[in-house]
């Protein structure tokens, strides 16, 4: 059975009879965890279990763990410091700071496969440019090159620790002042200008091995009136034609009140897959889960199936024998001193 297109959140550290019942309908593709899921380390990998039980077929099991201000789970987890950090090592040693965003990738992604996350949807590759309520010192830089450079190595790192890779918010949300989770950003600017900046990291990492990107929930005037994440043009001009990606698109929540611009639910969800969506996200309100499920019809394409398929982590040791390795506690040393 294909992996469905459609990825839910939990309301708590256990599952609900509802959630079990969702879990079993063959349109659920995946759980997204926040830091409501998370009590202790032996709670999450119980509850981890108990979801792929109820699933009874292959699930990606995510979370949002970038470090600084977003990393969901903390108590028991190293703690992680925010991209920006990597940059400001980068102006004094660009060679120690590609070393550390190596060894940054490779400890939150081991981390988390080790109780059986399959992905966390970094990194972040929007440019900091200041003004962003949202962005900040989520992003590794202000200049593309210099973000391209620590993402590479970021990413080097969350490949060996067997975790596929998420680039957001494509083509960049760091230019816009408004919080999409708020609002509904508008970027003015003309689409060689975001091409010739914003998308460059993008570019320069697909032929890399980028695994999978999500799109950001802002307007674009000059190119599309719709988001990007419900924009052919974006999606399917720009992303796959020109740039040649064929990694998984993941929607950004559609939650955010960004989407809103596009209808209900049901109107958010058939935009997005239209557009060229591979899997659809729906976080903090489970009356929409249900509309969507109820008004929509959810079918995975062979070719997204496999794109998918791709994301599921790697076998990689559990959290016992990862603690016990010498290359975890260098990790852990270094990168408490960026934190």
């Amino acid at each position: 059975m294909p992996i469905g297109n459609l990825m839910l959140d939990l309301t708590s550290t256990t599952l609900t009879a509802e959630e079990v019942d969702l879990l079993a309908h063959p349109a659920i593709g995946g759980v997204i965890f926040f830091t409501r899921n998370y009590e202790s380390i032996q709670q999450l990998t119980a509850l981890v279990k108990r979801v792929r039980m109820a699933a009874q077929r292959p699930l990606l099991l995510a979370v949002d763990h970038e470090g600084g201000r977003v990393q969901r789970f903390r108590q028991s987890f190293t703690v992680l410091p925010a991209l920006a950090r990597l940059g400001e090592h980068y102006a004094t040693d660009p060679l120690a700071a590609r070393q550390a965003a190596y060894r940054l990738g490779w400890l939150m992604a081991a981390e988390l496969r080790a109780v059986d996350i399959d992905i966390s949807f970094a990194p972040v590759l929007d440019l900091n440019y200041g003004p962003s309520q949202v962005i900040g010192d989520r992003s590794f830089h202000r200049e593309p090159e210099i973000v391209s450079e620590l993402a590479g190595a970021y990413i080097g790192g969350m490949h060996a620790a067997g975790m596929a890779a998420t680039g957001k918010h494509f083509p960049g949300h760091g230019f816009v002042e408004a919080d999409s989770h708020l609002a509904i950003p508008v970027d003015l600017r003309t689409q060689e200008q975001i091409m010739q900046a914003d998308v460059l990291p993008f570019a320069r990492l697909i032929p890399q091995g980028l695994n999978a990107v999500m799109p950001a929930h802002v307007i674009y005037e000059q190119v599309d009136s719709q988001p990007a994440g419900f924009s052919r043009i974006w999606l399917q001009t720009i992303l796959r034609g020109q740039l040649g990606f064929n990694g998984v698109i993941f929607s950004d929540d559609l939650s955010m009140e960004a989407a809103g611009v596009v209808g209900g639910y049901a109107e958010r969800a058939e935009a997005a897959l239209a557009a060229g969506c591979d899997m659809i996200l729906a976080c903090n309100q489970r009356a929409g889960i249900i509309e969507i499920l109820d008004q929509v019809k959810l079918q995975t394409s062979p070719a997204s199936a496999e794109r998918l398929t791709r994301m599921l982590g790697q076998p990689f040791m559990n959290r016992s024998a990862l603690l016990e390795q010498a290359y975890w506690q260098q990790a852990v040393d270094e990168i408490s001193h960026l934190a």
